[in-house]
Parts: structure tokens; sequence; C-alpha cells
């Protein structure tokens, strides 16, 4: 069991000086980090399938060791193809060949520890999208492209301001999870239509008037992590919960294994965690492993999803606060 260590005992991360007031972002202190480097996970015995495992280790090490056939969900957020630095390690573009020979390295390690009725969701920006495709359809079933809003960046006075990013959803065969019911988004009715004096498919409540509709693959209604959530963090690239929640609850059932080959700062993990999955996370950065750690630990007590409650996704602002724990 990971021990959360009280805030009063947390510093910035880096060790600078303390946060502005307001900012939630999460910090490790120097007494924290030492407690929870002695909780990661170093090395396992090969053929052996940890549980709730968070691993500090080169993953293409790891995924050699884990037994085939174990996982219904592979949830993999590589590094993009741009140079970029991950806490110690730089990652460098190349050339798209290049890029797309990388993502088979270690997609054909993966592919046998799936199940046959897995499913797997692979992250991408529009530059390297094209490989991801390419790369994913020598494995397994091409079954859609999602794409979501990014509303934060910078803008570009030569070029459309970059403000999307892609996952590309792939399964193993043609029997698949897909829980369609756990994943709709809850709208506002602009123009609400009645029949009889009855409200026609919507619901009219203290909040605004809201429709339940069918997800699709165009997703708008995802906040990335800022300096006032208390799930941010200073991964340069991190993932919202709300976002691995919905792949999650889409694409498995409770207690069922997740693997996510480049964990970052955990998201995968604390999201597996809070919605009562089991998982297998592994981050070669020993920064972001103690991280992840932390959220973990917080994950104990705290386990609401920002944007998901009343068992749906509301729109960006509609319901900021879960009016429920979800598990």
């Amino acid at each position: 069991m990971l021990e959360f260590v009280p805030k009063s005992m947390a510093k910035s991360s880096s060790g600078s000086k303390p946060r502005a007031p307001g900012n939630r972002t999460l910090n490790v202190g120097a007494a924290e980090r030492a407690v929870y480097r002695k909780q990661l996970i170093r090395r396992i015995e090969a053929g052996t399938l940890p549980e709730n495992a968070l691993i500090n280790g080169d993953a293409f090490d790891v995924l050699s060791g884990l037994p085939k056939t174990s996982f219904d969900l592979l949830f993999a957020d590589p590094p993009y193809n741009l140079n970029k630095k991950f806490g110690k390690e730089n990652f460098r573009r190349s050339e798209n060949d290049a890029y797309e020979l990388w993502l088979d390295s270690w997609l054909s390690i993966c592919a046998p520890l799936v199940k046959k009725t897995a499913s797997i969701y692979i992250c991408g920006d529009w530059r390297s999208s094209a490989a991801i495709q390419r790369a994913g359809s020598k494995y397994f079933k091409l079954q859609n492209r999602i794409t979501w809003e990014r509303e934060k960046g910078r803008g570009a006075k030569r070029n459309w301001k970059n403000a999307a990013e892609d996952i590309w959803f792939f399964t193993v065969s043609d029997k698949f999870t897909f829980n369609l019911a756990n994943v709709k988004q809850r709208r506002r009715v602009i123009a609400p239509y009645r029949e009889n004096g009855t409200p026609k498919d919507w619901m009219e409540s203290k909040d605004g008037n809201f429709r339940d509709t069918h997800p699709s693959n165009i997703w708008t209604d995802i906040s990335v992590p800022f300096w006032s959530m208390a799930e941010n963090t200073d991964h340069p690239t991190q993932k919202p919960e709300k976002l691995l929640a919905k792949i999650i609850l889409a694409s498995t059932n409770s207690g069922e294994m997740v693997l996510d080959p480049f964990a970052g700062s955990g998201t995968t993990a604390v999201v597996a965690k809070k919605l009562d999955r089991k998982f297998v996370a592994i981050e070669s950065d020993e920064d972001h492993c103690v991280i992840a750690a932390k959220r973990l630990a917080a994950a104990e007590d705290e386990t609401s999803i920002q944007g998901f409650a009343d068992g749906v996704f509301w729109e960006r602002n509609s319901k900021f606060t879960p009016s429920r724990k979800v598990r």
C-alpha cells in the first residue's frame, strides 16, 4: 500500500521557492521523496504479473518480462516525434520512417501481452499520427481515431494554432469491450423541445437543461491540467484524468488489467485505481515515478475525477466539481 505523506511536508519539487497562493500543483518535498522512492518497484521476476504496480525501469526491459495475454487495455502515451525533454531524458525528432520503426520496436513487444478481447489506445500529435496508424495497424485492428481539443497552447503568427491531439483506437479482434452507457456526455440543451409540455429526450435541473448524448470521436470537454487543479504536476505532457477515465470506463470492466508502458506522472495508474481497475505502469524517470507514487497515495482518499459525476461526463465548465465520489 502506498503511503500518503501530509502536504505540510511538501515543498516545490525543484526545491525552489514556495508556489503562489492558489497554485495547487503537486509538490514532492525531500522528506516525501525519501518515502516514495522506497515504494517504487525496480524490477519484477520474469513471467510474473504484478498488480497495481508502479515500476521504475526501462519499458523495453520490463515489458519483455511480463506474461503474455495478461492485459485488457493498453494505453500508450509515448514521446511524440518532437524535440522534448522528459526529466533527465531527451527525445530528439527524427525522420517519420525512423519514428515509425521506433513505435514498432515497443508495439511488437506489447502485442503478445494483451488479450484477444483487449483494446489499444495510442496517443500522438499531427506529425506522428500517420506513423501511429501504420505501426498500430500492423498488429491490431483499427477502429477509430479520437481527436481531443487541447485548449491550452501558444498562438502562431504564420500558422494555425496547434490545439488538438489524436488518440488512435485499435482492438486485437472484433470481440472487445465498449461500455457505451459508461461514457455518455451530458450536454447543454440550447433549444429544448417539449411534447405535450414534457421535455423530449432532455432533462431539467437546477444547473440548466441537459441531454445525455452518445460520445463521439471529437472530444471538446477535456481541460488540460493547470496550476489551480489538484491533479496538476510539473510533467511537461501530463494527460488529464478525465481523458483516461473515458478510455478506461469504455474499454474495461471493474477489476480488469491496464498496461501503460510510458506512465509519466502516473495519470493512467491513478485513474485505474479510482475506477477499481488493476494496473501496471512503467516509467523510466525516477522523479516522475515519485510524483506518480504521491498521486496514487492521495487517490486512497480522493476518488473524484474532475468533469465526471453522476455517471456521466459533463461539458467543460458545466459542472466543475463532482457531486459524489466515483467509487
